[in-house]
């Protein structure tokens, strides 16, 4: 005995209408836009995901018709183009505002302050993860890490880096914002909209004056280790090896011997690994 599928319980609906054509203007320009990507690349197809980029920078957001735009451009089907603009968080399924404010709340960044900074962000603004003020200007969300813990907590606003926040400069970020009152990252280019992102993000240059020479780059915090290898820093301090003597003259300066190490973590410790009297024995070599 078989049984329907609406007595199963299960609705088939209605197929899914074809995504609407973008206006001829739009589409006019947005193909000579196209053109110009592709032709950047041996193999069309990964063209795709400036295209993905060029679509939401019509839009504000990745919509069924710019899907449809890229798989025509591209020959690919929509299942395809609908693939990858899922898989990618950088490519926006629904509207959103002028400004996307991610928080991340990724480890280091979360226990510097940075679940403080979203949960003050969603009282102040009053909206919830992924969602946008009532006018229009501010998509929060909390994000991944952004590769900058050395600058942790950060927000960033169309991927532009707001270091060493606080739950109050947070604040008095988004209010400028929604103001229009002009923000500048604390590296990088000053700010633009998100389309105006987007547009950039597909490869196309920045217009605005000045915004080129205003890029930013590595701050000092990530450059140390780099300006070490070339001998630019001043020598290591000695930390004395755990169970050694009290610190003697701590703020003396002086260059290590190869007997010495840089830090206590790096003593040598009495393991079963070195200890042939330990109930474990000696660690084998591997293989044996």
């Amino acid at each position: 005995m078989t049984t329907s599928s609406s007595e199963r319980g299960v609705s088939l609906g209605m197929p899914e209408l074809p995504a609407p054509a973008y206006p001829d203007d739009v589409r006019a320009r947005l193909e000579a836009d196209a053109r110009e990507v592709i032709a950047r690349y041996p193999d069309s197809r990964s063209a795709l995901l400036p295209l993905l980029h060029l679509v939401q920078s019509e839009e504000g957001h990745v919509t069924r018709t710019g899907m449809q735009f890229c798989a025509d451009m591209l020959g690919l089907t929509t299942a395809e183009v609908t693939a990858v603009a899922t898989f990618y968080t950088m490519y926006r399924r629904g509207p959103s505002g002028d400004y996307q404010v991610g928080v991340c709340t990724n480890t280091l960044c979360a226990v510097m302050g940075g679940d403080a900074i979203f949960e003050t962000l969603q009282n102040h603004l009053g909206v919830g993860n992924g969602e946008t003020t009532d006018d229009g200007k501010v998509t929060l969300e909390h994000i991944e890490c952004n590769a900058a813990c050395d600058f942790a907590p950060v927000v960033m606003v169309n991927w532009e880096f707001f270091d060493n926040q606080t739950p109050g400069s947070a604040k008095r970020l988004v209010d400028d914002l929604r103001a229009g009152r002009p923000v500048q990252p604390t590296r990088g280019a000053r700010l633009c909209t998100f389309k105006e992102t987007a547009r950039i993000l597909a490869g196309f240059p920045d217009e605005r004056p000045g915004a080129v020479e205003e890029g930013g780059s590595a701050g000092p915090a990530s450059l140390v280790g780099l300006r070490l290898a070339r001998g630019e820093t001043a020598p290591a301090r000695v930390v004395h090896p755990r169970g050694g003597p009290q610190k003697e003259q701590q703020d003396r300066v002086h260059e290590p011997s190869p007997a010495e190490h840089l830090s206590s973590h790096d003593a040598p410790q009495e393991t079963s690994a070195s200890d042939p009297a330990h109930p474990a024995g000696p660690t084998a070599e591997e293989g044996e």
